[in-house]
């Protein structure tokens, strides 16, 4: 998740007498101990999230319980408490580094508060903690499932427990069919897609940068998970609209970025013309510009007129668990 340009990669000329050398890597290792100052504020968060939805749980306020109301008990069920906080501290820092990235890699800005080097480890960094609090998240999940099937032997439970979380497909429980494979395509596209950066040298700029560009989906993919399948935005209330207010500012700024790239090479120009994209590559970029452009109009008519495509809240919540345990 880190952002696709470089200062000498942005179609401008490498000042006189640079050149690229093996000490302008930037290693993995080296990015692992950056990032520790950030993996702690990530677990500070995740641990304040998770007091907070403790706290609603035993309050009778917790909107988990108004979903699943058999789940009125923390004590019994932390583990997934603890999966829904990495889950939405996860979401807070891939929103994070997908807003760095788009800023490091859109329209140059004439002031930044601090130097472009520093934003570009701050998104290497908080690219590799979202990959840490995905699969902590989908971690936890999995050990909610071990400790719920308690009608077979151990070596069943596991297997059950890591088909249903890290398996396409396999999760057949209700709106998980749709929103858990969601989120295991989240958690595959990022870990290649985020470590591809430590490897560039070896597959090439370019490729590097065509492959990078799908973190964007990561991200979507994200969002998509939640809104189907996170109990605290499961209603058409404020929570839920907050969520899709969140999403503005990146939408805006994906279109800044396609509208006015930092590459000189992506830049939209005449079609076919000189200096321009062929007509097929033209035509792909200008509706690309077009879909994201209606996706902002989109998130402004959701935002304003609250119709967000959240559940009403029933009279009578459903007495179900979400996933029938399995039996010999």
């Amino acid at each position: 998740m880190t952002s696709d340009t470089r200062p000498d990669e942005d179609g401008a000329v490498a000042p006189p007498g640079r050149q690229r050398t093996l000490g302008d890597r930037v290693a993995l290792r080296g990015d692992l101990r950056a990032a520790l100052p950030d993996a702690t504020a990530a677990v500070v968060v995740t641990a304040l999230v998770f007091a907070f939805l403790w706290a609603r749980m035993e309050s009778g306020e917790s909107d988990t319980v108004a979903v699943m109301p058999f789940m009125d008990d923390p004590g019994t069920y932390w583990m997934y408490l603890l999966s829904q906080a990495f889950g939405w501290s996860g979401l807070l820092w891939a929103w994070g580094t997908v807003m760095l990235g788009l800023l490091l890699s859109g329209p140059r800005p004439t002031r930044l508060p601090v130097s472009r080097q520093v934003l570009e480890r701050w998104h290497r960094t908080t690219s590799l903690t979202t990959m840490a609090l995905m699969f902590a998240h989908a971690l936890m999940f999995a050990a909610e499932l071990v400790r719920y099937e308690t009608k077979v032997a151990w070596a069943e439970r596991l297997w059950v427990a890591f088909a249903d979380t890290f398996v396409p497909g396999w999760y057949d429980s209700g709106t998980g069919k749709i929103a858990i494979p969601l989120g295991q395509g989240a958690l595959y596209l990022a870990i290649p897609l985020g470590l591809l950066f430590y490897v560039r040298h070896r597959i090439g700029a370019n490729t590097w940068r065509r492959l990078h560009r799908f973190v964007i989906v990561v991200y979507v993919l994200s969002v998509w998970h939640t809104l189907l399948y996170g109990t605290n935005v499961w209603y058409g209330e404020w929570p839920r609209t907050l969520l899709w207010l969140l999403q503005l500012p990146v939408a805006v700024l994906l279109l800044l970025r396609l509208l006015r790239p930092a590459r000189r090479a992506e830049r939209l120009g005449p079609p076919g013309g000189r200096g321009g994209a062929a007509r097929p590559g033209w035509w792909v970029r200008a509706a690309g510009r077009v879909v994201v452009g209606a996706v902002v109009v989109g998130l402004v008519i959701v935002v304003v007129s609250g119709r967000d495509g959240g559940r009403d809240r029933p009279t009578h919540p459903p007495a179900t668990a979400p996933h029938a345990q399995e039996t010999d």
